[in-house]
């Protein structure tokens, strides 16, 4: 494939005919849903240590078995020619590239069971290299390339099996972790050895330059509620011995030695009790222990190590609805943005042994999300993948980012995208599709209909469809983040209405036929809106959503969340949770809504979805509750395509029928 400069093809992409009212140019339709959710997705690229290789995965939909498939590719980083190098059923995820940069260690669930495999990248079939009943989870090659230090979860213990046996299963909650330690796989003989133990579990760690040790990060287990717990510690690899590093309050983790082990950066929240909302930092401390040195607190966003090579620390982190990668330099504390063009949304960096180069996943507005790879000195893209052909028959809608004042005079900023043969000086059924965390950012990205919401369905229905940063958003900095601290949903529900206002104003949106929906915290703000703000909407979706702030904090796998942004419980402050609880407010509902939740959903429980569905029952507002099974993880959203077929079908029918007044058997 040959190189080609972000601006060539966007302006490529820009000339493609497009669907007209008067129909003369046609060589577009619009998709399906199933083909959406079809959709060829290209990930987890990898850059060989000498730049010349790139291996990344491809998603594909297996509608038979029901589940998403990878499999693993590799492509020149100069020319752009690529190939598949995995293939088989099940999948093969999490490409690493051996120091040599000969062969590719990688996990598959071929035989039923995840385990480690490896690859030579000249050729030949792939040698499995793990066996037995529990899988191993992150990897990585040591220096020397003889080892891989590999997860693996602690199996039952004897006593769990006999109480099982003699009562069946049952839960002590919390209790009865099963930890997550470290183990050393020898390659050449696949000898698996335990690194360390005890009453913690282990999440990322790094090797030394010499191989001797390795720097991880532990919790107290593995309850999601405990993240704040993350400490640093040192394992000698030929003992075992452990020694403590950092163990200040709040989280500290993602260990990355420098070059010369001498000094490890790692990412810290700085002892700060709010980490929820407040930035991430990069810190480094002497790697035989001392104090901690804060390297980015100029720097107001979450940055992402990437890699220590030379006297620089690479990172990623989000700039408003943009990301890049950026270098920090330790000693001046110094950050330089790498990016190929402006308004560019970049992801999953990854750098040669001598960072000249890069590889990455990016888009923009009108560029599909493809693999490329750069070197960073000029960092002129080539592209390896050409996923985008997939959409080539397809209408576009036009995507740009917009900005209005909300009602306390700060800026939002949000995604908004126009119809299909968009006319100027035309009103159009307006549609808002708020994003989860709340720290997400919705990003101008083509064909972004996934998991929930079937928004190039409705552009090409004729509708507006507008993605808002609320307050608390990434990429805007602290102070944004911390705008909905103990003003949850009410601030949120003042930049929805304002954005929906500027629309009305500027004479592109019908005031008549407005929507709104979201999932987890989008779920929550448009539950805020039934109860506060009714007579603005014809229709509402409520995704995996909060309805009573009290009842998600006694139910939910993260509860310090709600601690943290309510600043207190619902026993030290029952007003702040009276306040900013949908369900407070249920007599003021009248908008028909929809309700969608996971059956087995830990992150925001079903309870909330009954609580809100009977207040609204109860009210005599029209109303569906929809419970769906088989999400997997945590159970927060869809992670099968038939779920989210489902998803998607029911927010149509729901929104065309009280939006564009169609007939529904389903409603």
């Amino acid at each position: 494939m040959k190189t080609i400069r972000l601006a060539a093809l966007v302006a490529a992409l820009a000339v493609l005919p497009v669907w007209t009212p008067g129909g003369a140019q046609s060589p577009v339709r619009t998709p399906t849903i199933d083909e959406l959710i079809s959709l060829k997705r290209a990930g987890s690229p990898e850059i060989s240590p000498d730049g010349k290789l790139v291996a990344y995965t491809v998603r594909e939909t297996n509608w038979d078995q029901n589940v998403y498939e990878t499999s693993i590719w590799l492509a020149e980083a100069q020319s752009g020619v690529s190939w598949r190098l995995t293939r088989g059923r099940k999948s093969s995820t999490n490409p690493t590239w051996s120091p040599d940069g000969r062969r590719i260690a990688f996990a598959s669930d071929r035989t039923d069971r995840r385990q480690l495999y490896l690859i030579d990248v000249r050729g030949g079939e792939s040698e499995q290299l793990t066996t037995g009943d529990d899988s191993p989870g992150a990897f990585a090659w040591s220096p020397d390339g003889r080892e891989i230090a590999l997860l693996m979860t602690d199996a039952k213990s004897d006593s769990a099996k006999a109480r099982e046996k003699t009562y069946g299963e049952f839960d002590v909650i919390d209790s009865d972790y099963r930890m997550t330690h470290l183990h050393l796989l020898d390659v050449a003989t696949k000898k698996v050895r335990r690194l360390t133990s005890g009453a913690f579990t282990v999440g990322r760690f790094g090797w030394s330059p010499d191989g001797r040790q390795i720097a991880f990060d532990h919790r107290i287990n593995g309850a999601n509620a405990n993240g704040a717990s993350a400490n640093i510690s040192v394992v000698t690899v030929a003992t075992g011995a452990v020694r403590a590093l950092v163990t200040q309050e709040g989280p500290d983790a993602n260990p990355v030695w420098s070059p010369d082990g001498t000094r490890i950066a790692f990412e810290s929240a700085m002892a700060s009790p709010n980490n929820f909302f407040t930035n991430t930092h990069i810190a480094v401390v002497p790697a035989a222990g001392g104090a901690i040195t804060d390297l980015s607190a100029a720097f107001d966003e979450h940055p992402a190590i990437v890699k220590w090579v030379g006297n620089t620390i690479y990172f990623s982190a989000s700039s408003k609805t943009a990301s890049y990668l950026f270098s920090l330099d330790p000693a001046t504390k110094k950050v330089t943005r790498f990016a190929p063009a402006d308004a560019w949304a970049g992801s999953a960096f990854t750098l040669s042994a001598d960072a000249s180069s890069a590889a990455f996943v990016a888009s923009d507005a009108a560029t599909y999300p493809e693999v490329y790879a750069a070197p960073l000195a000029t960092m002129k893209p080539v592209k390896l993948t050409d996923l985008g052909a997939q959409t080539s028959a397809w209408a576009k809608a036009p995507i740009e980012v917009i900005s209005w004042k909300s009602k306390d005079g700060t800026t939002i900023e949000g995604v908004l995208h126009k119809p299909i043969g968009f006319e100027a000086g035309k009103k159009y059924p307006l549609l808002i599709v708020i994003h989860g965390g709340p720290t997400g950012t919705s990003r101008p990205v083509p064909y972004s209909s996934v998991g929930q919401y079937p928004i190039d369905l409705w552009t090409a229905k004729g509708a507006l469809v507008l993605e808002p940063n609320y307050r608390g958003s990434a990429g805007y900095g602290e102070k944004f983040r911390s705008l909905n601290v103990r003003n949850l949903g009410i601030g949120d529900a003042w930049d929805v209405l304002s954005g929906v206002d500027h629309l009305v104003k500027q004479g592109l949106a019908d005031s008549t036929r407005v929507g709104t929906m979201g999932w987890s915290q989008g779920g929550y703000i448009s539950a805020f809106l039934a109860t506060h703000d009714a007579a603005r909407f014809k229709a509402i979706s409520v995704g995996a959503g909060i309805s009573d702030w009290m009842t998600y904090y006694v139910n939910t796998d993260i509860t310090p969340f709600t601690r943290q942004y309510l600043k207190g419980t619902p026993w030290d402050d029952p007003k702040i949770y009276a306040e900013t609880s949908p369900i407070t407010y249920i007599k003021g509902a009248k908008t028909p809504t929809l309700i969608q939740h996971g059956a087995t959903d830990q992150r925001v429980p079903l309870p909330d979805a009954f609580e809100l569905y009977r207040g609204l029952k109860d009210m005599g507002v029209p109303s569906t509750l929809m419970v769906y099974r088989g999400f997997e993880g945590v159970g927060h959203g869809p992670s099968k395509p038939k779920s989210s077929r489902a998803l998607m079908e029911h927010n149509l029918d729901w929104f065309g029928k009280y939006i564009w007044g169609e007939p529904s058997a389903r409603f």
